[in-house]
């Protein structure tokens, strides 16, 4: 009969030669997980979730998206956030962290192109640029257009129609646009100029697509951060982004699909 001391170190032996040959094994399927952090501008998020996971189908690759306003972002990248790749929602980020020493130079393009759109969620509300000039609204929701560029059209877009000083004291704003469009989902104001690619797929409400001419263009450019410089998944996902299948999930959320 096996004594209790010999079948206690028996077991331990076991135990130590299974978990060896679990860590080989782990060893051989390579110790460092294919991952790359992607810090999104907040307009892109949804797309950006579909992208990462189309990405992850075809390459093994894996996605980790973080999303906020533009601004915001470009300040957790100068200080230190553990980015590989910055999606914003302009082009004047992407090139300052080129400039000031927070991304790989020659790596910056435009990776889709945004539209924006007045919506309300009453049906009967949005007609066009004159539902601006009427008095059946008391909050216009936009985002902030200190640190978000669609927030910025925004203020571009009435002041074109000459409507930004008659309109300044309803406006209500978001820190990003996604926020903005949670104003308007939640009632908190009656209308909001949000990005088209959030009424993807959406029924129900009114909208006014904005005529581009009335705005600079919400170009959107990429830039591989120096996080990700040595990174085999970081680069892969920027040249996904470049490719065919995120080309079509883009121009599904109503993006123009960039460079």
């Amino acid at each position: 009969m096996m004594s209790r001391p010999f079948s206690i170190r028996l077991r331990s032996v076991l135990l130590a030669a299974i978990l060896a040959g679990a860590l080989s094994a782990t060893a051989r399927a390579g110790e460092v997980p294919r991952e790359v952090r992607v810090a999104v501008a907040a307009n892109f998020l949804t797309a950006a979730r579909e992208i990462g996971a189309a990405f992850e189908a075809e390459t093994g690759h894996r996605a980790i998206v973080s999303h906020g306003s533009t601004g915001q972002l470009y300040v957790q990248i100068a200080q230190g956030a553990p980015y590989e790749v910055f999606l914003a929602a302009d082009r004047d980020r992407p090139a300052r962290a080129i400039d000031e020493g927070y991304a790989v130079p020659g790596s910056r393009f435009t990776y889709a192109t945004g539209r924006l759109v007045l919506y309300g969620k009453d049906p009967a509300l949005v007609r066009g640029p004159e539902t601006l000039r009427a008095d059946a609204f008391a909050h216009l929701a936009i985002a902030n257009p200190a640190i978000a560029p669609y927030g910025v059209a925004a203020v571009e877009a009435m002041t074109a129609l000459g409507l930004y000083e008659f309109l300044e004291d309803k406006i209500v704003r978001g820190t990003n646009i996604a926020q903005t469009y949670q104003f308007v989902e939640t009632g908190n104001a009656e209308l909001g100029f949000v990005a088209l690619a959030q009424l993807a797929g959406r029924e129900g409400g009114s909208r006014w697509l904005v005529p581009e001419a009335l705005h600079a263009p919400i170009a959107q450019d990429a830039v591989l951060l120096n996080r990700g410089a040595d990174n085999e998944s970081a680069r892969a996902f920027v040249a996904f982004l470049r490719g065919p299948t995120a080309r079509a999930i883009k121009e599904k959320y109503g993006y123009g699909p960039g460079d």
